[in-house]
């Protein structure tokens, strides 16, 4: 059966433009019994998620990876050609060259602000416009975004203006209206369980298209900020970037799934993410487990001072997995001999490697064994 999300309406510039019902639309909660199954199969997996993480010494250390993935994904499903690795050169002042990186470090910002002001503030339209202004000001486009205000003028999606787009949001009166709708939907917790609540609120937000630049990246943050809001999971660790730029013909196809009125559509590829991620999520956390024990049990074999310092660097290297000596001087006080020496000893343990073969007076290194955990497979 199919949900009237809105309809396309001529505009008195020619063009067509899609104009939301009054959201939510009857009859979008009524889920099918394989959506309910499939539903419950994602929210015991994510629980599942959840516990493992609670089990991870130093998890801020490693959440500072799932960040840097998923902010390295959402980028580039938008063009960025950079990848996780130049994000954290760049990050770690290793390498500066990486333009394209800074999107992904504004994405990294934007989600640790939105989970502090999460604390003491609402999950409200002024904090999506904060979120955008974090994430926007200073980025490749900001001089089209307007970081942090709501569009004042018409966008569109695909083609070269309005009357050739591939879809067309509201204009902005009609957006004004949808905006409202959609920050109720928000506040009402009881609506819907809170997958399916999350994964209406990505795709009613991709339709309103409510900025003039950033609006997937900023929709994609919302998801795993929603997550912690209904205390699905105490730390975002899911997230479904890598997944949608995998599938990202099929990401989009589901969008314009839920456009056309079938928001079941939608539901069903955004639970399959739900389920794929957190699988990749759980095996990452076990292999993280795994690695670090050995790891550590290779530093505290040393002598008792080798081994105090080895393990604080240790701690520090599941945040910055690629470090270069003037950043173990920094980490340790040591001096730019002590930190080479350092660097040593953990080479000849097998736990960092050179990046580059050539000798140069400060050569970067990487936690290969660790990076490596977060490609995808």
């Amino acid at each position: 059966m199919l949900i009237e999300i809105g309809k396309n309406v001529r505009q008195a510039e020619g063009f067509l433009a899609f104009i939301p019902n009054p959201f939510p639309p009857k009859g979008i909660l009524d889920l099918s019994t394989n959506l309910l199954i499939k539903a419950a199969e994602a929210g015991h997996l994510v629980g599942k998620l959840d516990g493992i993480t609670h089990t991870l010494p130093d998890v801020d250390f490693f959440l500072s990876m799932f960040v840097t993935k998923d902010a390295t994904s959402s980028a580039q499903i938008e063009g960025t050609r950079a990848t996780m690795v130049d994000a954290l050169e760049k990050d770690a002042g290793i390498a500066v060259a990486h333009t394209d990186a800074d999107d992904i470090l504004f994405y990294i910002k934007a989600l640790h602000y939105g989970a502090d002001r999460l604390k003491n503030f609402p999950f409200s339209l002024r904090l999506i416009r904060e979120l955008h202004a974090q994430l926007m000001t200073g980025a490749r486009s900001t001089h089209f975004a307007d970081p942090g205000e709501f569009r004042k003028s018409q966008n569109y999606i695909g083609g070269t203006m309005p009357s050739n787009a591939s879809f067309v949001p509201p204009p902005v009166n009609e957006m004004q209206r949808s905006l409202d709708d959609f920050e109720k939907f928000l506040h009402d917790e009881r609506s819907a369980p809170p997958l399916i609540h999350a994964g209406l609120m990505h795709a009613q937000f991709e339709t309103i298209h409510p900025f003039l630049d950033g609006n997937g990246r900023t929709g994609r943050l919302l998801i795993s900020m929603l997550l912690c809001q209904r205390n699905l999971l105490e730390r975002p660790v899911l997230f479904f970037s890598s997944y949608f730029r995998k599938h990202q013909r099929a990401y989009y196809q589901a969008l314009q799934d839920y456009h056309e009125g079938k928001p079941s559509a939608w539901l069903e590829f955004f639970l399959d993410a739900v389920i794929d991620t957190a699988n990749d999520s759980i095996r990452i956390c076990k292999e993280i487990t795994k690695l670090r024990e050995e790891d550590m049990g290779k530093i505290q074999a040393l002598a008792k001072r080798e081994s105090e310092s080895g393990v604080a660097v240790m701690r520090k290297l599941y945040a910055q997995p690629i470090i270069s000596t003037r950043i173990i001087m920094v980490w340790t006080q040591f001096t730019r001999a002590g930190a080479q020496k350092l660097i040593d000893r953990f080479i000849k343990l097998k736990i960092l490697e050179p990046r580059d073969e050539r000798e140069t007076y400060d050569r970067s290194y990487v936690y290969r064994t660790y990076l490596n955990i977060f490609f995808e497979r």
